[in-house]
């Protein structure tokens, strides 16, 4: 009976060991990082269920040290669905930001606000990826709408040591 409970914590621990932290990157410059990024690849996520292709979020910072995310995607019906949210820097945490889609009267409910960690980012910001805490959501995201195969499978590698389960992930573009 021990026995099984003694192999998953000794798997747990040696995965662990060979892992890569899951946490926000150390230095993230917002101004870099405005503008549009392509999905390459996401976590299946409920809110994305009617998206099938042209998935894109665009940063634009706003004067009040907020940055302005609109997600939009191309639905099964052929029309474009957008969002529009907030986001803000978490103090501290330079590759954190907290980030809201609930209308902007309820941005002084903690609830509203879910973590927003960029895990991985290409040093010429090309690429990045996104998840949290949790581990439940991850969006690989490029400044282009494809990507090169390689850089793909080094991101989803990454990924993967960081303990996220990258074989659920949903392509959203195509790969060169």
């Amino acid at each position: 009976m021990f026995k099984p409970l003694i192999l998953a914590a000794l798997s747990a621990a040696t995965s662990a060991s060979s892992g890569l932290a899951n946490k926000p990157i150390g230095a993230l410059d917002l101004t870099r990082y405005a503008g549009t990024w392509h999905e390459i690849a996401h976590l299946p996520m409920y809110f994305q269920r009617h998206c099938v292709d042209t998935i894109t979020a665009t940063y634009t910072p706003r004067s009040d040290d907020t940055i302005e995310v609109r997600n939009a995607c191309r639905t099964q019906s052929g029309e474009m669905d957008e969002s529009v949210g907030a986001a803000r820097p978490v103090a501290g945490s330079p590759g954190a930001l907290k980030v809201r889609f609930a209308p902007e009267w309820l941005s002084w409910l903690p609830v509203v606000w879910a973590d927003y960690w960029v895990v991985d980012l290409d040093s010429d910001y090309q690429w990045a990826v996104v998840g949290g805490p949790s581990r439940k959501y991850l969006w690989v995201l490029s400044r282009q709408p494809d990507m090169d195969r390689a850089v793909f499978e080094s991101i989803k590698a990454r990924a993967a040591k960081r303990g996220y389960p990258v074989d659920r992930l949903k392509m959203a573009a195509p790969l060169r």
